[in-house]
């Protein structure tokens, strides 16, 4: 599988189970509703007010742009989610897909999966880990920027590691790559994972702001 194709189907698994769940089913990306997360995919990808995600002083500009979406209706979010980036958005350049998309959409697919009761991880194919793990060894680095400690991740399946922040006596993160890019992203206690280090360390890493 490609990092493109998994940007694809991750995004049509998503809009699916916003539909099956309803608006105002909850997610773990914050307070955020399921129909509220939809709206963000939406600014993110197709509005020049996006800029104030990544800029905090013009925050106001894509509150003000997102809660004028919201107004739509949710299912006509969700299709318009599903068709993909506006010609107009760079989001639509392939390559720009599979950098940017292909984790945003698996991490917020479990977003709204692991907000609901009785979740369980699913069964990823072999070709679906190595995809996640390829990318999580390396733009993992800027996530866990906020740790106090070194953090070392490893493959629950194959044993392979990856140091995101370098120490003499790191934490190890253990699990299949699905699990360590949800941990990685902040969402520790909905990761299935196992972790090795002083009980000091660990105390500091799973309370750390990890994440974007």
């Amino acid at each position: 599988m490609t990092m493109t194709r998994l940007a694809r189907t991750e995004r049509h698994a998503l809009c699916d189970l916003a539909l099956e769940l309803g608006e105002d089913a909850p997610t773990l990306s914050g307070d955020w509703t399921v129909k509220e997360l939809v709206v963000h995919l939406l600014i993110r990808e197709g509005s020049p007010a996006a800029i104030g995600i990544t800029v905090p002083p013009l925050a106001r500009v894509t509150d003000l742009a997102s809660r004028q979406l919201a107004k739509t209706d949710h299912a006509v979010l969700v299709e318009r989610l599903r068709k993909g980036p506006p010609l107009y958005s760079p989001f639509r350049i392939a390559a720009m897909d599979k950098t940017l998309n292909t984790l945003e959409f698996f991490v917020h697919h479990e977003d709204i999966r692991r907000a609901q009761p009785g979740w369980e991880p699913r069964e990823l194919d072999t070709r679906v880990q190595d995809v996640l793990w390829k990318m999580i060894r390396v733009g993992g680095r800027g996530l866990v920027r906020g740790a106090a400690v070194g953090v070392t991740l490893e493959r629950g399946d194959t044993r392979e590691q990856a140091v995101l922040k370098d120490s003499s006596t790191p934490v190890v993160v253990r699990g299949l790559p699905s699990e360590l890019v949800m941990f990685v992203y902040g969402r520790q206690e909905q990761s299935r994972v196992e972790l090795d280090g002083s009980p000091s360390d660990i105390a500091r890493l799973t309370g750390a702001d990890l994440g974007i």
